[in-house]
């Protein structure tokens, strides 16, 4: 069976999300940008990272792809926002939905995890795209916040790390139903 698991990371988090499902699967882990043909993979994970509205390197990644009977896609999202507010659940699967044809979405297996951020890390203009959103959702009273912008405004600046490893067992338990993993 050829498996694969692919990431597209900006900061690392995702990446870091891949290698440690690469370990408790024994199937391994590229970089979006150098993954191979997936036409011939049984099991295909995809992690990445979201990024104003998208997610990082998927769109390049699946194009083209017409899943056959016996693929499986798996999609898991990183992102600060926490996906265990319906809000939040439903902005990440709009985003996904306009990022994937219709039925690559309707047959991916989607999770959704929490990633991390060190603003003394950004790019310049991360750096200048996240002071922008700050200053605007400041402006704005704090009802009309939604459960996301309040996480950006709460750890603005800040160095934070929600990567949970634990929440990569029900990708664990999907891929292994469909392998022959650990």
């Amino acid at each position: 069976m050829d498996n694969i698991i692919i990431y597209g990371s900006k900061y690392g988090s995702a990446r870091r999300y891949a290698e440690k499902l690469s370990q408790m699967t024994n199937i391994a882990a590229v970089n979006y940008k150098d993954a191979p043909s997936l036409s011939g993979q049984d099991i295909i994970v995809y992690i990445g990272a979201i990024y104003a509205g998208g997610v990082t390197g998927l769109t390049k990644t699946l194009r083209g792809l017409v899943l056959r009977e016996s693929q499986k896609l798996i999609i898991a999202t990183v992102g600060l926002a926490d996906p265990n507010i319906a809000e939040n659940e439903i902005n990440i699967k709009q985003s996904l939905r306009a990022q994937l044809p219709a039925a690559l979405f309707e047959k991916a297996e989607i999770f959704n995890l929490r990633g991390s951020i060190d603003y003394a890390k950004l790019s310049f203009l991360h750096r200048i795209v996240m002071a922008l959103m700050y200053r605007t959702l400041k402006k704005l009273p704090r009802e009309k916040w939604s459960p996301e912008n309040q996480a950006l405004i709460e750890t603005y600046g800040k160095q934070v790390d929600f990567v949970d490893f634990d929440t990569l067992a029900p990708i664990v338990s999907s891929v292994a139903s469909r392998s022959d993993c650990r």
